[in-house]
């Protein structure tokens, strides 16, 4: 990706300065070829680049699931019959050793 060059009317494509409050602003009619050329070019990276993480609500949702599961597996290894197995597995192992 490469920016656009720093002019001295334009100091950056992305961010208008003081003495340039309007270098962003809507236009009304056609855009300049510049403008719709740089903006065109801008959509197609947007488009191009693959999204690489997730973001603040796909993040609480997926704690959120996480938690859920812990919860449930919780509840599962700790109920009578898993505990129960999971002795008789442990007995059967050490008396097969002995």
């Amino acid at each position: 990706m490469t920016a656009d060059p720093v002019t001295a009317d334009h100091p950056t494509a992305d961010h208008p300065t003081a003495e340039h409050p309007t270098a962003e602003a809507p236009t009304t009619g056609a855009p300049s070829a510049g403008r719709s050329g740089r903006l065109s070019g801008r959509w197609a990276r947007v488009r191009a680049t693959a999204e690489a993480g997730m973001s603040t609500a796909e993040y609480a949702v997926g704690t959120v699931a996480a938690c859920a599961f812990a919860a449930v597996l919780y509840r599962v290894v700790t109920g009578g019959s898993v505990v129960t197995a999971l002795g008789d597995l442990v007995d059967s192992a050490l008396g097969v050793l002995s």
